[in-house]
């Protein structure tokens, strides 16, 4: 029995990394469209309150949720992808299992 088929669960795995650690360097590509909008209107704020004198908090607060919001999606999609080939791995072992019980000599 060959071995389960997992490149593409693999290169996803890969690629979802590869965003999460972009993510985690602040950059926007890896970001879904309501994250970026999200971001960009906290910056846009945050302009705002700067050229009026005021505080920044708010925004700065508003910034950083929306990153850690993205960070966290980007984890909980690495943990599914994980179990789901861990899952596709564990089919093909039982299968193998009942393929080698199932012979009689």
């Amino acid at each position: 029995m060959a071995k389960p088929d997992t490149r593409r669960l693999d290169r996803a795995i890969r690629e979802t990394n590869r965003k999460l650690e972009a993510v985690r360097e602040r950059e926007m590509w890896p970001l879904s469209g309501p994250e970026r909008r999200a971001i960009v209107r906290a910056l846009a704020a945050g302009t705002i309150k700067v050229a009026r004198g005021n505080s920044t908090a708010r925004a700065d607060r508003k910034v950083e949720s929306a990153w850690s919001a993205a960070e966290t999606r980007l984890i909980a999609e690495i943990t599914a992808l994980q179990v789901e080939r861990q899952r596709v791995v564990n089919e093909a072992a039982a299968a193998k299992a009942a393929k080698k019980s199932s012979r009689w000599w």
